[in-house]
């Protein structure tokens, strides 16, 4: 889409990024109130039912070759989410034990990134065929459409807070949420870990294709290979708390989990080839030094550790939250997801503009997560 506008495509990426996670800060607050209010099985079909019409509005945006209808378009996925976040997490206690959080916590993580990175490869393969906007937009529909049969099997999870006066002002009801989850100190603090996760993921994400191109001295399709390694890093992880934690919220794994993060991304800063090769190397030429398999076994391990850390915290936030204001925490959190992971690219941006390298932007995040 860069040549219907004049605008850079640095600055458009940039531009699309913003606009997809605008909503999380205006919006966070009124679907906290929604989902507290209204049964979540309904809101659940309602929004499913709106990602349908999302993308009948993108196919119709790339037919008119309107980049305005697009980035709208883009705007309204973020708002969709911003209001699926509090009902996807705030119904697990509803229909699930408490032993069978972790569990369902599990899945969700895993199932979210494994989904992340399926829709990164297949729209990066759909946009090089020749009639690539109309695949786009099809797959689209036929996952948007999915996505709505699998919510009408949702049980019904009535409203905690049926009698719930809805607040329209995002920026009092933003600090009454930070408020109520402040109330327990254990859900605020685990409020404040899952925030630095996203930080910390987003910014070890945002690297990926400099780094595979820069550091590597790989193609595009190495940054493929990155993403894939750390997001079934991720996967494997939050499927083994289930195991390691007994069916408990053992929140053991946390320390544990954070520690596997520094050490491995430490790890991976040293690990790191010093020089480039003197010219792009394929995949295989790649796979075939020892170096790419120590970065890949990193990878991995940062991505499994990840999953030890953020599972239980999860889990943690809807068992000790009230249930009557519980999405509206949930809410808060993603407000708070939002804010740290913009503060974590500024900071990014703001020292490799300084002139740190990659691997030293790793360095720093694992010394910094230490900290954490």
């Amino acid at each position: 889409t860069a040549q219907w506008s004049r605008l850079s495509p640095a600055l458009l990426a940039n531009l699309a990024a913003g606009l997809f996670i605008l909503p999380f800060f205006l919006f966070s607050a009124t679907a906290g109130q929604l989902a507290d209010k209204y049964d979540k099985a309904l809101l659940a079909r309602l929004l499913k039912a709106l990602e349908i019409v999302i993308m009948a509005l993108v196919g119709l945006g790339f037919w008119l070759h309107s980049l305005p209808l697009l980035l709208g378009c883009l705007f309204l996925l973020g708002l969709q989410s911003t209001f699926f976040g509090p009902v996807k997490y705030a119904i697990l206690p509803q229909h699930l034990r408490e032993e069978e959080l972790v569990g369902g916590n599990a899945l969700v993580e895993a199932g979210t990134f494994v989904s992340i990175l399926a829709g990164t490869l297949c729209g990066g393969l759909l946009a090089s065929l020749s009639q690539g906007m109309v695949w786009i937009t099809v797959c689209g529909l036929i996952v948007a459409l999915v996505g709505y049969v699998a919510s009408r099997a949702i049980p019904a999870a009535p409203a905690p807070e049926p009698a719930l006066r809805i607040n329209p002002n995002p920026l009092t009801e933003t600090w009454r949420n930070i408020q109520f989850a402040r109330e327990n100190r254990t859900v605020f603090l685990s409020i404040l870990g899952i925030s630095w996760f996203w930080l910390f993921g987003a910014l070890m994400l945002a690297q990926f294709p400099a780094y595979a191109k820069d550091v590597l001295g790989g193609t595009e399709t190495s940054v493929t290979l990155l993403l894939g390694i750390f997001t079934l890093g991720i996967g494997i992880g939050s499927l083994l708390c289930e195991r390691l934690s007994a069916k408990q919220v053992e929140m053991g794994l946390v320390p544990f989990g954070s520690i596997g993060l520094s050490l491995f991304t430490l790890d991976l800063a040293f690990a790191s080839p010093a020089s480039l090769p003197t010219q792009p190397l394929s995949m295989a030429a790649l796979l075939a030094l020892p170096s790419t398999w120590h970065v890949l076994l990193d990878l991995f391990a940062i991505g499994l550790f990840g999953g030890f850390f953020i599972v239980p915290l999860y889990a943690l936030i809807q068992l000790r939250s009230s249930a009557s204001y519980r999405a509206r925490i949930i809410a808060a959190n993603n407000i708070l997801n939002a804010l740290f992971m913009v503060v974590g690219a500024v900071a990014a941006a703001a020292l490799l503009y300084a002139g740190l390298s990659i691997p030293a932007l790793f360095g720093v995040a694992a010394l910094c997560n230490a900290a954490v």
